[in-house]
């Protein structure tokens, strides 16, 4: 008997699944069978049995004031996001299992969730959690004492996101694995919250939905589902924000500067919303934020953000010059919003998304042979990736990471009621059960460009095989039985074969594919080579890979190793008709163009790499080298005299610099971030080797050092200089400085933008 009982919210919708024409498979019906999706499902297989089970239950056990049988995890586990890889985890054996049948994920599983149970039983009111003095901060929020910014709430780190990913782990736990008591202790967890926010007004709750707070409102709608009590469903609206809603039903674009992998999770739970209470202008808010962010906020290989931030739309300039390019774990969550349009909808547009940002962000995002998962990735030319580590890396993007490579059978295949839908050309095997038809699919796509299909049926049975037509696919066939078949579809469609198939049936798909250059979105004379869906790169060099590996240090995930001036990046040059005839094909998807060899960006590792290419006329191109050189020049002095800096408002680097405050806000301005306050804020700035001497600090408005203070190491700094929006203090010789401003007048700070401790 299957241990699946809720695969896909989709498919088991209450009464109106009957209504829905696509549905999915579930995770145990779909097998991968070879290729660079099976070796990255493995090497995940790998990472995930190396973590310990008891390291990630600590921060529950703690809480709960039971004994602990294995020390926290450090990094971001025992540094205020304490229990946050634990709800991936459960998830992510969740899915793998479902996914290979691997005995030790289900005993993993059914462990964890057995202790989950003892921490909520011995907290006896059905909450459990491992986030630092839980119960002091759940007690504050109960009783309306509320300060919240863009990631701290009460001074602690994103704890709604943090417990949704419990939540989310729960309903995985039973949905994918069918453990019956991750659904009472979800159940459980689920009336603890929604006696929690009882007392708060409306506005009070859309106070504590200003900090990152995940698809919480996702986890109550399929409460509902699980228990059909209306009482999840109202929650799920009433924690649904506004702030962000509101805007998306107008279709209005207020996204530029918001951090970005906040946003994309409450959309997804606005879809869900939309699904079970008719609320069509909530559907058509989310399509109207995919529309957005996967074709004017996206680069090519389907990933989107600056410093985890979304630029703006005509300028991608901080993309390109960034070492902290897109985030995964925003494509994590934008593959799950493009799932749920595509089942909703039943728009191959979602699918052509989905595909690219699969094969070239999330398949390229884990190291092929030695595991670990990539936080950024930058497209700065001749730059690189940082990968996780086991014992050592607790980001966001591991715990996304873990889950990523578990689910890749979710959509390969699709189903209506009579028919059968094959989305993606990966070799695998769907067992549609209720037909009693299985499909085997044999493809090295994208190696060839070609995929057979191979019918297994009890009996002869009438139904149409609908295979999609890529918009990228050319000179699209299919033979049926070796007998050519008309194609009257086109791209970006299916392409339905409708016959009474028989076992041995063998439908076999052909294309050709071309090389394209594609522009960022802002329209610049930046390119990149795409074969078919593939995003192609090529390795540029192996030196000053610095942190390649990461270590346990608060900021591992970012790459250490210089960056190098945009202007030594290999440009091309010339009249633009010439520059795809520049490459020449190799072999396996490579091309060569003069030194450089482009190949899929997939298979790019251990490597500075180069994938986007600036574009030039001669006369254009030595105008637009000189003016970059001066200011590369400028931006390299800069930085090579920077010992650490904080970008004020930005959401990791505050976290990263141990940011707290009373009657602060933040924004963003004029395309720049900035931080004020009533009272006070504070970071602790790390001064290594202690050669930073001065600390620098920018504002968006005239700083008045009458109007505030400035405390360095608890003690009055110096002040060294003012010019109207900067001031230099005088540096602590201390390793560590932490730096506290101070509005003396309670009127308020100008709006701080930028910290830089500097050498000179």
């Amino acid at each position: 008997m299957k241990a699946i009982l809720l695969h896909s919210v989709v498919a088991c919708l209450l009464s109106l699944s009957a209504l829905a024409q696509m549905q999915p498979f579930t995770l145990q019906d779909v097998r991968i069978t070879s290729g660079p999706f099976k070796n990255a499902q493995e090497v995940d297989l790998t990472y995930i049995l190396a973590l310990n089970p008891d390291k990630l239950l600590a921060p529950y056990l703690i809480d709960a004031g039971l004994p602990v049988k294995a020390p926290r995890y450090g990094n971001w586990e025992s540094s205020g996001l304490d229990g946050h890889i634990g709800g991936h985890y459960l998830s992510a054996l969740a899915m793998m299992y479902a996914s290979t049948g691997n005995a030790e994920l289900k005993k993993r599983l059914d462990y964890m969730v057995d202790q989950l149970a003892q921490c909520q039983a011995k907290n006896g009111n059905g909450y459990v959690g491992g986030i630092p003095q839980g119960k002091v901060f759940w007690d504050r929020i109960h009783k309306g004492d509320i300060d919240g910014s863009s990631f701290g709430l009460n001074n602690t780190w994103v704890p709604l996101y943090n417990i949704h990913k419990l939540f989310a782990g729960l309903r995985d736990a039973y949905e994918y694995a069918g453990n019956q008591q991750a659904k009472k202790v979800l159940i459980g967890l689920g009336d603890w919250f929604v006696e929690l926010i009882k007392p708060l007004s409306d506005e009070q709750i859309q106070q504590v939905l200003r900090t990152e707070h995940g698809g919480i409102n996702e986890t109550f709608a399929d409460l509902y589902i699980l228990t059909k009590d209306k009482k999840y469903l109202e929650t799920a609206q009433r924690i649904s924000h506004r702030a962000i809603l509101e805007p998306l039903l107008a279709k209005q674009d207020k996204l530029t500067g918001l951090h970005a992998n906040t946003q994309i999770p409450k959309v997804i739970g606005f879809e869900k919303i939309a699904m079970l209470t008719g609320k069509a202008d909530w559907s058509e808010a989310a399509q109207y934020f995919w529309q957005n962010v996967s074709q004017t906020r996206s680069v090519a290989f389907g990933g989107n953000s600056v410093r985890e931030h979304f630029n703006p739309t005509t300028d991608f300039s901080q993309v390109l010059r960034s070492n902290q390019g897109p985030e995964t774990c925003n494509s994590f969550n934008m593959l799950r919003l493009s799932k749920a349009l595509f089942l909703d909808k039943n728009e191959v547009s979602y699918l052509d998304f989905y595909e690219r940002t699969l094969y070239n962000h999330i398949l390229s995002s884990q190291h092929p042979e030695k595991g670990g998962f990539v936080y950024f990735t930058p497209i700065r030319p001749n730059h690189y990736r940082v990968y996780s580590q086991p014992e050592t890396s607790m980001w966001c993007c591991v715990g996304s990471g873990i889950e990523n490579h578990t689910k890749y059978g979710e959509l390969i295949y699709s189903h209506s009621a009579n028919d059968l839908f094959v989305n993606l050309f990966i070799p695998s095997t769907v067992n549609w059960t209720a037909k009693t038809i299985k499909l085997t699919q044999r493809t090295e796509f994208p190696y060839e460009n070609q995929s057979e299909l191979l019918v297994e049926t009890t009996k002869p049975q009438e139904f149409a095989l609908n295979i999609r037509y890529p918009k990228w696919a050319e000179n699209f066939t299919i033979l049926v039985n070796g007998k050519a078949q008309p194609v009257d579809a086109n791209p970006a469609s299916y392409m339905a074969v409708r016959r009474k198939w028989k076992s041995g049936d063998k439908v076999t798909v052909r294309f050709k594919t071309s090389t394209r250059l594609e522009q960022l979105p802002d329209g610049s004379n930046w390119a990149a080579f795409v074969n078919g869906p593939i995003v192609l790169a090529a390795k540029t060099s192996a030196n000053d890979l610095t942190g390649l590996f990461a270590d346990d240090s608060r900021m591992g995930h970012e790459t250490k190793g210089k960056l190098y001036p945009l202007t030594s990046a290999y440009a091309l040059v010339g009249d633009p008709a010439t520059y795809l005839t520049q490459l020449k094909p190799a072999n396996r998807l490579r091309f060569n163009l003069d030194s450089l060899t482009l190949q899929p960006f997939y298979e790019v590792h251990d490597a500075r790499y180069q994938m986007y290419f600036q574009t030039f006329t001669k006369v254009a191109y030595d105008e637009q080298k000189a003016r970059l050189k001066q200011q590369e020049a400028e931006a390299l002095v800069l930085d090579a005299s920077t010992v650490d800096k904080v970008n004020c408002g930005e959401q990791q680097p505050e976290v990263d610099h141990q940011y707290k405050g009373e009657k602060s806000d933040s924004g963003y301005d004029d395309e720049q971030f900035w931080r004020r306050t009533r009272s006070f804020i504070t970071y602790q700035l790390q001064n290594k080797n202690r050669a930073g001497k001065y600390i620098d600090i920018r504002a968006l408005d005239s700083i008045k050092p009458e109007t505030v203070r400035f405390l360095v190491n608890e003690k009055p700094a110096e002040i060294l200089l003012v010019e109207e929006k900067t001031i230099r203090l005088k540096a602590d010789d201390n390793e560590a400085i932490r730096l506290k401003i101070i509005a003396d007048t309670g009127t308020g700070t100008p709006r701080f933008n930028q910290i830089r401790l500097v050498t000179n």
